[in-house]
């Protein structure tokens, strides 16, 4: 190597030392807003969950008894806003929207979980629709719904009132009822009609309220997953169309795929509202 050339080599390395000096002293680090740790810590913000209402807040027909569409929406609010979400369930099987009430009046522990909740989720109806079923069995109408739904849009709005009463900015998400008789009575046109109103009287009612919101369900599970026919299944002579995204036991509640394709739908409408909350 020629004298001129290890020259030349000696001032291209001085000139790119003194370069990067000149980069590290007067461009301001930016690995300050990019620490793992503020990421963790935003990435752990604590969300209060709380589910309150009947069977389909229990979980009923949830084999892993974990509790149905809560930790499925809980995960759900994990992966999407990057929360730490503690979910309180107090869904008891067979609660009308009247016994609902009553549990809220009383319970101290969900009148605490009330003041410290950021979103509320609320299945109720259902069981209204079935009392008055078994009420009115030997000469069932239309009409004889009036009366129940009066009642339950009574209780209904003191439901949304007191959860609002320490916390008036909940959001609240009231689950729909939906018809699980529809693929083996199809004749039954006049429960689904019945059903349909009972749910267009839930949505009306939440437009009374600031972020009050009605999740439908019925078009997801009444006919089946993905919207499909159910299965076939043959016995001998007789045919019966299972409603597949319902529990095998009952044939009423929905079984795990029912109650993920619920946690979908309300995180849909979660992600349609969440600017409002």
């Amino acid at each position: 190597m020629t004298k001129a050339i290890k020259s030349e080599l000696a001032v291209f390395l001085a000139s790119l030392l003194l370069f990067i000096l000149i980069f590290w002293f007067l461009i301001p680090a930016s690995n300050a807003q990019l620490k793992k740790s503020d990421f963790l810590k935003e990435k752990q913000k604590e969300f209060h969950l709380l589910a309150i209402g009947d069977s389909l807040t229990q979980g009923v027909g949830d084999t892993t008894n974990q509790g149905g569409f809560v930790p499925l929406l809980a995960k759900r609010l994990d992966e999407t806003y990057r929360y730490h979400t503690v979910a309180s369930n107090y869904g008891i099987s067979g609660n009308t929207s009247r016994q609902i009430l009553n549990r809220m009046k009383k319970q101290k522990a969900i009148q605490k979980n009330l003041k410290t909740a950021n979103l509320m989720t609320l299945t109720v109806g259902g069981n209204d629709v079935m009392k008055v079923i078994r009420e009115n069995l030997d000469h069932l109408k239309s009409d004889n719904f009036k009366a129940g739904s009066k009642a339950y849009k009574s209780n209904l709005r003191q439901i949304i009132d007191l959860a609002r009463k320490e916390n008036p900015d909940l959001p609240i998400y009231i689950i729909g009822i939906y018809n699980p008789f529809y693929l083996n009575f199809p004749e039954m046109t006049q429960m689904q009609d019945i059903v349909d109103n009972w749910n267009l009287g839930t949505e009306n009612l939440t437009t009374e309220y600031d972020k009050v919101y009605f999740v439908g369900i019925n078009d997801q599970l009444y006919k089946g997953i993905d919207g499909q026919e159910g299965v076939v299944s043959v016995s001998g002579d007789q045919t019966t169309v299972v409603n597949d995204a319902l529990f095998t036991e009952d044939h009423f509640h929905p079984n795990n795929t029912g109650y993920s394709i619920m946690a979908d739908a309300i995180m849909e409408r979660i992600s349609q509202t969440h600017e409002n909350k």
